[in-house]
């Protein structure tokens, strides 16, 4: 097996374990009642985390397969890197904006809330399985 795909390998695992992890530490905090601007912050700021982490490690994936010579592989963790940004972009603001309301709005502003908090986590879980069947079907 040649340095880059080996590097690539590894940079995989970073990826697997980065998703894992914030998926694994996401899910607890939907226990929180997020009736307070702090629980929004805090929550906002763990997935402001994972999208940065999500980020340099699928980017570096995505060279690393470059470098291997995987393309298909190395494309799609580059969409991974892109996808990162964009939920950083959007879901970031929309978390803030509604722990900004959770004092004056309340329910109205706690239910969104806890509906983008539960969308973040699907679509990470979504971005998990995606790269565990492409670890499958690839032949490496």
């Amino acid at each position: 097996m040649s340095p880059a795909m080996i590097a690539a390998l590894c940079f995989t695992v970073a990826l697997l374990v980065t998703t894992a992890y914030f998926i694994l530490g996401s899910i607890p905090l939907l226990v929180l009642k997020h009736d307070t601007p702090l629980d929004a912050r805090f929550v906002r700021g763990f997935f402001n985390v994972y999208y940065a982490a999500g980020l340099a490690t699928a980017s570096a994936t995505a060279l690393s397969y470059l470098f291997a010579g995987r393309f298909a592989l190395a494309f799609g963790a580059a969409g991974l890197a892109v996808l990162a940004v964009v939920l950083r972009k959007s879901i970031i603001p929309k978390m803030d904006a509604l722990g900004e309301q959770i004092q004056t709005s309340g329910a109205e502003a706690i239910a969104g809330f806890r509906r983008t908090h539960f969308t973040a986590i699907a679509i990470n879980i979504a971005q998990l399985v995606v790269i565990v069947w492409s670890l499958t079907a690839a032949r490496l």
